[in-house]
């Protein structure tokens, strides 16, 4: 299935994608739906973004399960999950001359999200207050950097409680079966990013 797309407009016709909502426990709230983004403005307007790939909710099913059974005070907020391709060309062109590209996947090689294969996630409290991570969603700066939060410790950058937070959140999607990368605290990723880009349909 290598290259093959489909249009966002009728993914709901596609056995291989189901509804974010039907993901028991979690809560929604996509920051590309209005101007809550690094963007400033409203990304998605009509399209409907509340998708994964069916391994992707199930994976993310598992991790609210775990997060349910060991800090039942906590639920997972989704912050982004499909996003179709052209919104990852829009992104990509707003950050076009700077040096904050690195934080966005180039469209040629396509986002992870396009696939329904990846999620941004924080972590809310039982009053829905968002867990303080030691910097907002989307925020292009080191202490965004899972990689770098030992130094950023040192230097009194982070907190030990930023460091915990952001380690209960990953205890849950490892569990589930996602991974994380070395740039942002939130964004993970189902499956293989080589695999799912050469054989999974990609979202436009």
């Amino acid at each position: 299935m290598y290259g093959a797309f489909v249009r966002c407009e009728i993914i709901a016709d596609h056995p291989d994608f189901c509804r974010l909502d039907t993901v028991d426990g979690v809560v929604i709230d996509l920051r590309y739906v209005g101007d809550d983004n690094f963007v400033g403005r409203d990304l998605y307007g009509d399209l409907d973004c509340r998708w994964l790939h069916r391994e992707a909710a199930q994976a993310l099913q598992s991790a609210v399960n775990w997060l349910r059974e060991h800090y039942p005070a906590y639920r997972i907020l989704v912050l982004d999950a499909l996003r179709p391709h052209r919104i990852q060309e829009m992104l990509w062109q707003h950050l076009d001359g700077t040096p904050l590209r690195m934080y966005v996947a180039d469209p040629a090689r396509g986002s992870i999200h396009s696939f329904g294969m990846a999620v941004d996630v924080t972590l809310i409290d039982a009053d829905g207050k968002e867990l303080d991570m030691g910097s907002g969603f989307d925020a292009m700066e080191e202490k965004s950097h899972p990689v770098l939060e030992q130094k950023m410790l040192a230097e009194g950058q982070l907190s030990q409680i930023h460091l915990d937070q952001r380690n209960i959140l990953r205890q849950a999607m490892f569990h589930g079966g996602y991974r994380g990368i070395n740039s942002e605290w939130w964004h993970f990723n189902c499956g293989d990013p080589v695999v799912v880009r050469q054989t999974y349909l990609r979202i436009d």
